[in-house]
């Protein structure tokens, strides 16, 4: 994307697929609602509460005028408001104990990690946004930012994503027993990759699936990965296609170790350097 003087921008974006970098890379990143944000903010406001109360009970046993009183007091204030965010989100490249609590981290809109201009900008912007405005200005930015973007984010370039993510089911099956024997001859090797991407869809949302239409789709595929299958045996079209995605993978993966064997085996004569080349 250029800009109008003919340089190229580099600035990232959000799209519905996620993040994109001026290089026009998408990055697999979610980035984070404004009640999750909202939680973790939550979190960090309580730790600087409950150190300023504590700055305040450690000051009332202290025996300093009145000058030095006030001194301490906007110190201890400037330190837990600023300074101590600035640095715990510079040291663990954008993390808090709330961002921590809700698995979130701040980075730059490239999908950098932040540093100390960013966390800086960040907290000293927080001062009004949350701690002025009890929160208030934060909330209504972050509800009308499409991604969430507090007014300290938009003044640093900043955003949070979410680290956290569930972990995937472990779907994976084998041939089924039935077909046991009919998978030591069958051939699946013509099968195209985008009919066993969906076939592979299927096995992944059959869960979903009303009895009818888990028939129903599983009868459409059987009938189009056929003409790919010899022998066809003679089976449900579910079984089928199970033992097909399951042969096929497996096949697949043997493939994968032989190839990895045979460059083990020629690794040393791919590294040695030529017979007489000298030693530097």
């Amino acid at each position: 994307m250029a800009d109008a003087t003919g340089t190229r921008s580099r600035a990232a974006r959000f799209d519905d697929e996620g993040v994109v970098t001026g290089e026009a890379v998408t990055l697999d990143v979610r980035p984070a609602s404004a009640l999750i944000r909202a939680g973790g903010a939550a979190i960090d406001v309580l730790v600087t509460v409950v150190l300023i109360v504590g700055l305040l009970l450690a000051l009332s046993g202290l025996q300093v005028d009145e000058a030095a009183a006030r001194a301490i007091i906007i110190g201890g204030l400037v330190f837990c408001v600023v300074v101590l965010p600035t640095a715990v989100e510079t040291a663990s490249r954008g993390r808090s104990l709330g961002k921590l609590a809700f698995g979130l981290r701040v980075v730059r809109d490239d999908g950098g990690a932040i540093g100390f201009r960013h966390a800086f900008i960040r907290a000293l912007t927080g001062v009004i946004e949350i701690y002025l405005t009890f929160g208030g200005l934060a909330v209504l930015v972050g509800f009308l930012n499409p991604s969430s973007k507090r007014l300290g984010d938009l003044l640093a370039g900043t955003h949070a994503q979410v680290e956290r993510v569930p972990q995937l089911p472990q779907t994976a099956f084998g041939v089924p027993p039935e077909l046991a024997g009919w998978a030591t001859v069958a051939d699946v090797g013509r099968l195209p990759d985008p009919v066993a991407r969906r076939v592979a869809a299927f096995f992944g949302n059959v869960e979903h699936l009303t009895p009818q239409s888990r028939g129903r789709v599983a009868a459409s595929l059987a009938a189009e990965v056929t003409p790919y299958v010899s022998p066809v045996p003679d089976a449900p079209p579910e079984l089928f296609l199970a033992a097909v995605v399951a042969l096929r993978r497996d096949r697949d993966l043997a493939a994968l170790a032989i190839e990895d064997r045979r460059m083990a085996a020629l690794a040393p004569q791919l590294t040695a350097k030529p017979v007489g080349f000298p030693e530097r």
